[in-house]
């Protein structure tokens, strides 16, 4: 069997030449690689160990600066501004809020006594009027013809007594006759006694005459009264504020008095009707100040004082009130009836006196204690560093307090809050 031929392989572009010593049974020799051939050789570089060492050192001190900024961000101290008022002197009010309407002092119901038609009216809306001035007129007619009744029998009760003085007068003349004849036996005593029993009868027919006619006088008397009650007047001086009826309306007064007008007394005085709660009562006085204002005079300010505090409670969903009521002059007839009034009633007030805001007595400084958790103190800011100052307080108005006593005088700066940096974002440290 013939052996496999042993072939050369050369490298790439370079060609294989059959050797001229080639032996036998055809083998071929093949010359070593680098035989006849001049190849460059490519030496591997060898590590810088100077490189190495800055990239390592480079890594630590990244991780230092990181490590670094990272306890910055998470232990830095918050920068910390105080809020303060200085302390000044001036008035302290304490006062009583309420809610009320402006009403007349006095305000007459004019009604109607007896029923009828409105024949005629003479009063209106803000009509000026006196007292006894007719307003309006009922017909008179039904009741004029009472009182023409009512005069007929009172003539025809006056006739009669007419009448029976006269029988009176025979009844007397012939008992007197009729007694003297029967004195002498000229007459029997039974004619005499029924002479006398007349003459009786005639004195208290007399006498029932003068009642009657008396009885016959009232009923005229009423009936003129009525007739009267058709002409509706006012019954004092004052401004009409209130119509309710207009000519041909039929007013009936059978079961209640209708109301005809309304008229105020006076309008240049008035009366503020407030509501006050029953927590504050007890501080409202007769002879307190007070101050009010009215939307149609929002910048305006009316001035009064209380002149009566009402015993009368008025319950309203549970809700007790007292009614307190503020006189005011009204000279400039600017207030109108009904108009709601936003009322401040003075129960205590100081002047010229020193006195802080209620901000200062509540502020502690963040992470203190205060000695005596029950007194009052404040914070002042000397130098930028609170100092805390005890103080004895008097009067207060809910937004400024009196300080009786204490190391404080106007001028210092009393704090009432603080305002604290927000703390950075930790950043997070690199993971290794």
């Amino acid at each position: 069997m013939t052996e496999p031929a042993e072939v050369a392989l050369a490298k790439p572009g370079i060609a294989a030449a059959a050797p001229p010593n080639a032996g036998e049974h055809g083998k071929v020799a093949v010359s070593p690689p680098n035989a006849g051939l001049s190849v460059p050789s490519i030496k591997r570089p060898e590590p810088n160990p100077s490189t190495h060492r800055w990239l390592v050192d480079g890594a630590i001190l990244l991780l230092v600066i990181i490590s670094g900024i990272t306890w910055w961000a998470t232990h830095q101290t918050p920068d910390v501004q105080y809020v303060s008022v200085p302390v000044s002197r001036g008035p302290i009010t304490r006062m009583v809020t309420a809610t009320g309407t402006v009403n007349p002092v006095l305000t007459i119901i004019v009604g109607s006594y007896v029923s009828g038609v409105i024949q005629e009216t003479s009063c209106d809306y803000n009509t000026k009027v006196k007292k006894d001035q007719v307003c309006a007129k009922l017909d008179p007619r039904p009741y004029q013809s009472v009182v023409n009744q009512d005069q007929a029998n009172l003539d025809v009760a006056t006739a009669q007594l007419e009448k029976d003085k006269a029988v009176g007068r025979y009844t007397q003349i012939s008992f007197e006759r009729n007694r003297q004849l029967a004195s002498r036996n000229y007459v029997s005593q039974d004619i005499a006694d029924t002479a006398r029993s007349a003459n009786e009868q005639a004195r208290a027919q007399v006498t029932l005459d003068g009642a009657t006619i008396d009885l016959r006088r009232a009923e005229l008397g009423s009936a003129n009264v009525n007739l009267g009650y058709t002409n509706i007047v006012s019954p004092v001086d004052g401004t009409v504020v209130s119509r309710n009826v207009t000519v041909g309306q039929t007013v009936a007064a059978t079961f209640q008095t209708p109301t005809l007008f309304l008229i105020a007394s006076d309008l240049t005085k008035m009366q503020v009707d407030t509501n006050v709660s029953e927590s504050d009562i007890g501080s409202v006085l007769e002879g307190d100040k007070a101050h009010f204002s009215v939307d149609a005079f929002p910048g305006r300010v009316f001035e009064g004082a209380v002149v009566q505090v009402r015993q009368s409670p008025q319950t309203v969903q549970n809700v007790v009130t007292y009614d307190v009521v503020v006189a005011i002059d009204n000279g400039d007839l600017a207030l109108k009836p009904g108009m709601t009034a936003s009322t401040q009633i003075v129960t205590d007030e100081r002047t010229d006196v020193l006195r802080v805001p209620d901000q200062a007595l509540r502020y502690v400084p963040s992470g203190t204690v205060t000695a005596k958790p029950g007194a009052a103190r404040i914070w002042v800011l000397q130098d930028g560093v609170p100092v805390e100052v005890a103080v004895t307080v008097g009067l207060d108005d809910d937004s400024m307090t009196e300080v009786v006593s204490g190391a404080v005088n106007p001028g210092d700066l009393a704090i009432t809050a603080e305002i604290r940096a927000a703390t950075a974002t930790a950043i997070p440290g690199p993971k290794l």
